[in-house]
């Protein structure tokens, strides 16, 4: 059930992702990336969030989120900043480097992925010390992007660092297929592997979610959690698959096996939301869906997600969302012709 409601979020959000270098560093090196919401409309125009990810092909290196302690990485680890925090990546722990803007601004008429090394200008990558090569890493970097709004209750609940150490898990071989594919077609520019590895790199992502879920560190209960709890993920899974439903407190209680006020306790726990609340957003993020990708009248889309009249739900999208449906549904198709 909760690996479905999961399957309902990410389809949800328009996830999606990309590729863009493939990168060589040697000797002692420092890559600092600026935060991906300074350079989101140059790299994926159109899209709300944007988090940078990096997969270590072959030997080691070290990354943190700039202000916070380093974490090491070993070949075939993936490293995903969720948040879009400055990061870096380096060959020491505690190197510092120096964010150049420019590459991602630049017209890229080659096929992805782009190679770079220390020596260039891409992902700001500096030379501090010829004299050795002791240093050596290889790494495939990219992006994943998906909405933020009206509602993502996944990225709150993901860590500012995710770090998924390689050879734990059945879903390793995604990550190995994605290695391969992206190491091949740095080199040889085959004709459909741009798609080819935005797809790989969106099931890498689902894989590295999974193993997140499933490897779920103590700590604070999320979103992520109440997947996992026997109670919360029951109601979760309901909430998700019938939007449209009448719930009441009372009658999610009925099916989940709990008073009404554990319900609400325990699910608020976890989501940070009185359950009939989460159900409001997540009914404004599947309408923002509908309003998105069909020519549907807003009275329909107001039946298809529990609203029996037009006027309500206009009211509950303005008051989730800040406009009325059908102004944010013109918005959105002119930003979306302009990202084209």
């Amino acid at each position: 059930m909760s690996q479905d409601t999961l399957s309902q979020v990410l389809r949800s959000i328009r996830l999606r992702g990309a590729v863009f270098y493939h990168v060589e560093g040697n000797d002692r090196w420092v890559s600092e990336s600026p935060p991906a919401r300074a350079i989101a409309a140059l790299i994926m125009p159109g899209i709300e969030h944007v988090m940078a990810y990096h997969v270590l092909t072959q030997g080691s290196c070290w990354t943190m989120v700039v202000g916070q302690a380093p974490v090491q990485l070993q070949a075939g680890d993936v490293v995903m900043f969720p948040h879009g925090d400055r990061h870096v990546i380096s060959s020491e722990p505690g190197l510092r480097g120096v964010v150049d803007m420019r590459p991602y601004g630049l017209p890229h008429p080659e096929q992805l992925p782009f190679f770079a090394s220390q020596r260039g200008a891409a992902l700001s990558m500096s030379r501090l010390d010829p004299a050795s090569d002791r240093h050596g890493a290889t790494l495939v970097c990219g992006f994943f992007g998906c909405d933020a709004h009206p509602f993502n209750p996944l990225l709150a609940s993901l860590p500012q660092l995710l770090h998924v150490p390689a050879g734990q898990a059945d879903d390793d071989d995604w990550i190995a297929h994605f290695i391969r594919f992206a190491l091949s077609e740095s080199t040889l520019k085959r004709p459909g592997g741009e798609a080819l590895l935005e797809r790989l790199s969106e099931t890498m992502f689902v894989a590295l979610v999974r193993r997140y879920l499933d490897d779920l560190p103590e700590g604070p209960p999320t979103w992520l959690a109440g997947l996992n709890d026997r109670h919360v993920g029951r109601a979760l899974s309901l909430l998700h698959a019938r939007p449209a439903e009448a719930w009441t407190i009372d009658r999610l209680a009925d099916h989940v096996g709990l008073s009404r006020s554990s319900l609400h306790e325990r699910f608020a726990r976890f989501t940070g939301h009185a359950p009939m609340h989460y159900l409001a957003k997540w009914r404004m993020q599947v309408a923002a869906g509908l309003l998105r990708h069909s020519s549907a009248p807003i009275a329909s889309i107001a039946l298809e997600v529990g609203y029996e009249s037009e006027s309500a739900f206009s009211r509950a999208f303005r008051r989730e969302v800040g406009q009325p449906p059908a102004a944010w549904r013109r918005q959105r198709a002119r930003l979306g012709a302009g990202a084209a």
